[in-house]
């Protein structure tokens, strides 16, 4: 893998259990939205499928935290999808519709079309991306906020170990079939992620100790697809539990 820098901003909240990491995250995200807000009129923001995220999208969407966004300036995209229709459970999409986007006033959001022929998905996706954020050739989305996980194997967002997308450079996004998963997937490149003012992994579990504790080892060089995530005019937040911090 190509060597990157090692000058980041790094912060990293460690919390008791999932429901104080939301509480943790949802705060940093308003924090984001507010800057946001203010300088740009508008908050761009990446979401990421899995489980973890539910209480995170649970808690915005309760009616204390509801009231505090302003949902009619915020713009929904996704960082990656499973190849499967809006209405599957494994949908990341889905997930964020039923947990989350059905229930507050959002107006704005642009889903990966699973549902469709993974190429041309792709190309899709790049295309809204470079409208929305008016790009020219060779331009980067520069997100406002980008929402990460992190797999037993240290895979983020659908970039695997081994992974085509670990070297892609021109492409925003990429459709890709994954060996270990067996299925197609589409999702935002390392460029475009380490293009975002501020990237957040939320993670959970004793499971994860291992990768969490090498994705957090700067000074080694990078392995896991979770490693290259290094935003470089951006913050890098990890929010995780006591179980995955301490593998107890």
């Amino acid at each position: 893998m190509q060597a990157i820098s090692r000058s980041i901003h790094l912060s990293v909240h460690i919390h008791k259990d999932p429901a104080a990491m939301a509480e943790r995250a949802a705060h940093i995200l308003a924090a984001a939205c507010e800057e946001a807000m203010k300088e740009r009129g508008v908050f761009k923001i990446a979401l990421s499928g899995g489980h973890t995220p539910i209480p995170l999208f649970r808690l915005l969407a309760a009616s204390d935290w509801a009231e505090r966004l302003p949902w009619g300036k915020m713009t929904f995209f996704w960082v990656d999808e499973r190849c499967v229709g809006p209405d599957h459970p494994d949908s990341n999409y889905g997930l964020a519709r039923r947990e989350f986007l059905s229930r507050v006033p959002a107006t704005h959001f642009f889903r990966m079309r699973g549902d469709e022929n993974p190429v041309q998905a792709a190309v899709h996706y790049e295309q809204i991306l470079r409208n929305d954020f008016n790009l020219q050739d060779h331009e980067l989305p520069r997100f406002d906020f980008m929402l990460l996980g992190i797999g037993d194997d240290g895979h983020t967002g659908s970039i695997f170990p081994n992974s085509p997308a670990l070297v892609e450079k021109k492409r925003l996004v990429i459709d890709q079939y994954v060996p270990e998963r067996k299925a197609d997937r589409l999702t935002l490149t390392l460029p475009v992620i380490n293009n975002s003012r501020c990237c957040m992994f939320l993670v959970n579990g004793r499971e994860k100790h291992g990768v969490l504790s090498q994705s957090l080892n700067l000074l080694s060089e990078p392995t896991l697809p979770a490693q290259l995530v290094r935003p470089s005019g951006g913050d890098l937040i990890w929010i995780v539990d006591e179980a995955a911090a301490t593998g107890r």
